[in-house]
């Protein structure tokens, strides 16, 4: 069973969801989907006081919701209160809320999103672009990023196939890779650019991306050749395929002059998400 977090926006609001593979449905987080509906200071309590109530009308709706460890405001993880599509149309009746039609209709797409991407893959890249734009990141950017997810995707189906574990080997050879052709280890980098819980290659310029990508297509074409077995032996893979971007780094900044690593970050160059196409700032290279 492979479980997936993702964020989806309701009127540019956060929603934490889970996809579950193996079930093929959604499982969204039940105390964002309060503070959307409510515009509660404390969605948290909110929901702890109508789960209380809907239990002792013996609503089994609550009952059978799931737990679910979902990325927290402080960036950890945390066990969260989830529930499905049909659970959350249950729950959603005993909140009063001129926007819980809306938000209805919203859920109903988002799943019916997901099932069409799983038939045609290029569609979540068409809704991942969708979504880059409508945040004001700039074309160049996204078609960085956008690349840059296709890498990772064939850096990770490389270690799965040599055994590595996902979760802490993962993060453990991403920090290799990372540190080896900037300095820092993820953590690190995200500190230098001043982020908590933001995603650091959303937050990374064009050239830094640049680098980050070719490191990481470095690792994966250099597993297919090399056939490693398990961790221990990918962790050669990660630095030596984290060096070839070193290098490419080292004799740009022997160009240019300086140093390629910023601590910039999207907050700096992007305006509100409301703001028009034409006062957005464009995220460039050096900067």
């Amino acid at each position: 069973m492979t479980k997936r977090e993702s964020l989806q926006l309701f009127e540019q609001r956060k929603v934490r969801t889970v996809w579950d593979d193996q079930e093929e449905k959604w499982y969204f987080s039940i105390v964002d989907v309060c503070a959307v509906l409510t515009d509660s200071p404390n969605p948290r309590n909110y929901w702890k006081v109508l789960k209380h109530r809907l239990i002792k009308e013996g609503n089994e709706t609550v009952t059978n919701c799931n737990q679910l460890k979902l990325r927290a405001a402080d960036g950890k993880m945390r066990l969260t209160d989830v529930a499905d599509t049909e659970q959350l149309f249950r729950i959603i009746q005993s909140i009063p809320s001129p926007k819980a039609e809306p938000f209805k209709q919203w859920m109903a797409q988002v799943a019916s999103q997901r099932i069409d991407q799983m038939q045609d893959p290029e569609l979540s890249i068409d809704q991942a672009i969708i979504d880059y734009k409508r945040l004001g990141y700039s074309d160049a950017w996204i078609n960085q990023r956008i690349k840059s997810i296709e890498v990772r995707k064939e850096l990770t189906d490389e270690w799965n196939r040599t055994g590595v574990q996902e979760g802490l080997e993962y993060a453990s050879l991403t920090d290799i890779i990372t540190r080896e052709w900037s300095g820092f280890t993820t953590k690190q980098y995200k500190h230098f650019k001043g982020l908590k819980k933001e995603n650091l290659r959303d937050n990374m310029t064009n050239l830094e991306i640049a680098l980050n990508t070719l490191a990481e297509a470095s690792a994966a074409e250099l597993s297919k050749q090399r056939d490693p077995k398990g961790f221990q032996q990918q962790t050669q893979v990660a630095k030596d395929g984290g060096s070839v971007a070193k290098v490419a780094r080292n004799q740009l900044e022997s160009q240019l002059g300086r140093s390629i690593i910023s601590s910039s970050k999207a907050s700096d160059y992007i305006k509100s998400i409301e703001a028009t196409d034409d006062e957005k700032p464009k995220l460039t290279d050096g900067e």
